[in-house]
């Protein structure tokens, strides 16, 4: 072959291999472009009310606090592979790193469950302060940080032990907690309309932030390498702040009555379940707008990301008709049906 025609051949390899690339970065961006649906629906069954649940992508698991049991639910299979029981009042969970470890704050018994993730036994029980209900385990110190609703505190456990090495006061009733990996823990003040920052180490506050235009502060989300957090109220706004400054950066509209904030790192997306029954999708890359609010059902104010899948899961029932209300309970919730329990399955096709 002559020169003249080796040259154009390898140029008619580059110009192919160039259309290739695009071709292949243009199907990844038109993935991370697709609108959410729902994909299906998990019938967990059984009674009771509900709290936070919480994705192990790694073996294909999600755990879901369901009153007094949490569920374990394959996340292949949408089926129950099994359940931590002999509870009252279960709220969060939080796994530890190596996988061998799970803690459930029960705030109905005010302690903190110890589980073995292989055979979903209970290890031990650690007393915590009143209502431990967010919870979330830090790396870097290896402590479980329990956040205690109606005591306003924080029971820090050594992983190590189980053994509660301090408790932090806090300023205000304490909601959902994130960590970053780094030695700095973060939790929404939910009365104070604040998030505060601990010093893992330490085990003190640092910081507390003033939110604006953001009212009863409930989920909270992090993006862990840009440094942002992300913390949904009341009046259908998400707080973004920078982690390290404590500036918030943007208030963009979600939908009402959110309970729980996610985020997806590969596709720079911040979720928020929102009571009214919709999942809103807030773009992070792109100014912090709404590029999405999925109808998905009354009562489905919390969900987990499963960052592997990149799956959405959020729970619900059907409801009945509220009780008579009281002096003592103004606004009562409406009943749960029974046996109504699922799981919605959120994601992309």
């Amino acid at each position: 072959m002559d020169i003249v025609n080796r040259f154009l051949l390898r140029r008619i390899r580059q110009v192919a291999a160039i259309g290739v690339c695009a071709w292949m970065l243009a199907g990844a961006l038109a993935v991370g472009q697709q609108p959410y649906q729902i994909l299906d629906h998990w019938k967990i069954g059984g009674t009771g009310g509900w709290d936070y649940l919480l994705a192990d992508p790694a073996n294909h698991l999600v755990y879901v606090t369901h009153g007094p049991r949490v569920e374990v639910i394959d996340t292949d299979s949408g089926k129950a592979v099994g359940a931590i029981t002999g509870l009252k009042g279960t709220h969060g969970v939080a796994l530890d790193e190596q996988g061998k470890f799970g803690y459930i704050s029960d705030g109905g018994s005010n302690n903190v469950v110890v589980f073995d993730r292989h055979t979903f036994q209970t290890v031990t029980t650690v007393a915590a302060g009143t209502n431990p209900d967010g919870i979330v385990f830090d790396p870097s110190t290896k402590s479980v940080w329990a956040f205690n609703g109606r005591s306003s505190n924080v029971s820090v456990i050594d992983a190590a032990t189980n053994q509660v090495v301090a408790t932090i006061d806090v300023p205000g009733k304490p909601e959902f907690a994130v960590a970053d990996g780094r030695g700095s823990v973060y939790d929404n003040i939910e009365t104070a309309n604040e998030i505060v920052r601990f010093d893992a180490k330490a085990r003190k506050i640092t910081a507390t932030w003033k939110l604006n235009n953001c009212d009863s502060p409930s989920g909270l989300a992090m993006d862990r390498e840009h440094r942002k957090l992300f913390a949904v109220c009341d009046g259908k706004k998400m707080a973004v702040v920078d982690a390290d400054s404590g500036k918030q950066i943007a208030s963009p509209d979600i939908g009402d009555g959110p309970d729980a904030a996610n985020f997806s790192a590969k596709y720079q997306l911040a979720f928020s379940s929102n009571g009214a029954g919709t999942l809103t999708v807030v773009d992070a890359a792109n100014g912090y707008k709404a590029v999405e609010e999925l109808p998905t059902a009354r009562g489905a104010r919390t969900m987990t990301y499963d960052d592997v899948k990149d799956r959405v899961y959020l729970v619900t029932a059907k409801f009945g008709a509220a009780p008579e209300a009281t002096p003592q309970t103004p606004h009562p919730r409406p009943t749960v049906l029974p046996d109504s329990f699922e799981i919605i399955v959120v994601g992309r096709k």
